[in-house]
C-alpha cells in the first residue's frame, strides 16, 4: 500500500511538472475599460483536460475545450449571444499566469493570474465574543459599492433594502470568523451574503423549483450545495450562524447545520476581488431585488 501510495505521488508529481496549469488560479481580467476578478480551475479527467472558471458573475461553468499548444494553454469558451466563442491563450511561469482573451483573432482582454492559495488553517481553539457591526441605527461601518443609487436604510433595528440598487458592504475586513446574522426575505426575493467579499452565501425565495440546490437558499453559489432542505419561510425571519476558516466553510440555518465544514474552491460571481489569500470585508447584495431585511449581525474573530 505504502509503494502504491508512492508511485501514485510520483505520478501526480510528474503530470504537474509536465502540466504546469494544472490546479487553481485566481485571476485579473483587464480590458480596455475595466477590471474584473476571474477564477480558474484546471484538472485532468480520464486523459483530458478539463477547465472550470467563474465569470465576472452567475455561476462557475465548464469551458468547450481546452488543449495545449506547445508551452500554452488555449481554452475555447461556449458561444454565447455576443458572437463567436471567446478563446484564453495563456502562458505559465512558476505560480503566475499571463495571456490574452481574443474573438476572431482579436485581442479583447488581457489574463493576470496567481496560483490560489491553499488556505488549509486549523480551527481556532477560542473565539472572541461576538460583536456588533451593524448599530441597528445607521449605515455606521457601511458603505454603498457600485454606480447604482443606493436604497439601504437602517429602519426600526433593521437594515432594510427599500427597492433593488447598490450593494453594501463593511468598513472593516475580516480573516477567520463566526457570523451571526438574521435576515427576511420576501417572496421572489433575491440577494446573497458575501464572505471576505468573495463567495456568496444564497438568499432567495425565487419561484418554487427554478433554482437547484447549488442555487438555494444557503448555498454557496454554485459550489457547495445544503445536505438539508429547510422549509421556505418567505417573509419571516430567519438566521444563518456562519464560521469561515480558510477555505472550510459551515452554515447553520435556523439551529440547523446545512453545510458542515466544506471546501470553497474559488471565487463565486459578483466578487469584489481575486485576491483570495487577504482578509475581505462582508457584502449584502442589493442589487436584484428590494424588501430584503437584516438585522443582528455579529461577528466573531479568532483570539490572539
Amino acid at each position: 500500500m505504502k509503494q502504491l501510495l508512492t508511485l501514485c505521488l510520483a505520478a501526480s508529481a510528474a503530470l504537474a511538472q509536465s502540466n504546469p496549469f494544472l490546479g487553481r488560479w485566481d485571476l485579473t481580467i483587464k480590458t480596455a475599460t475595466d477590471s474584473y476578478p476571474d477564477w480558474l480551475e484546471l484538472s485532468n479527467k480520464d486523459g483530458k483536460l478539463d477547465a472550470y472558471i467563474q465569470p465576472r458573475s452567475g455561476g462557475a461553468t465548464h469551458a468547450a475545450e481546452a488543449k495545449l499548444d506547445g508551452s500554452k494553454l488555449v481554452i475555447t469558451m461556449r458561444a454565447g449571444r455576443g458572437g463567436p466563442a471567446p478563446t484564453w491563450e495563456l502562458t505559465a511561469a512558476g505560480d503566475k499566469l499571463t495571456g490574452s482573451i481574443k474573438r476572431d483573432d482579436a485581442a479583447i482582454a488581457q489574463i493576470a493570474g496567481v496560483r490560489a492559495p491553499t488556505m488549509n488553517r486549523p480551527m481556532p481553539k477560542a473565539w472572541t465574543d461576538p460583536e456588533p457591526i451593524f448599530n441597528g441605527k445607521d449605515l455606521t461601518g457601511w458603505q454603498p459599492i457600485g454606480n447604482a443609487e443606493n436604497h439601504w436604510v437602517a429602519k426600526d433595528g433593521d437594515l432594510l433594502n427599500v427597492t433593488k440598487g447598490a450593494n453594501l458592504r463593511t468598513t472593516r475586513t475580516f480573516d477567520d470568523f463566526k457570523l451571526h446574522i438574521e435576515y427576511n426575505c420576501p417572496e421572489a426575493g433575491n440577494s446573497g451574503i458575501y464572505l471576505r467579499g468573495r463567495y456568496e452565501v444564497q438568499v432567495e425565495y425565487e419561484p418554487e423549483g427554478t433554482e437547484d440546490p447549488y442555487h438555494s437558499m444557503g448555498a454557496i453559489y454554485s459550489f457547495v450545495a445544503p445536505t438539508v432542505k429547510l422549509p421556505r419561510k418567505a417573509g419571516q425571519w430567519e438566521s444563518f450562524d456562519i464560521t469561515l476558516v480558510g477555505r472550510r466553510v459551515t452554515i447553520v440555518r435556523d439551529g440547523t447545520k446545512t453545510v458542515d465544514n466544506q471546501e470553497i474552491p474559488g471565487i463565486t460571481g459578483g466578487a469584489l476581488d481575486s485576491n483570495e489569500g487577504e482578509p475581505g470585508p462582508f457584502y449584502i447584495q442589493g442589487d436584484h431585488t428590494g424588501g430584503m431585511r437584516y438585522r443582528n449581525i455579529r461577528i466573531s474573530v479568532p483570539k490572539k
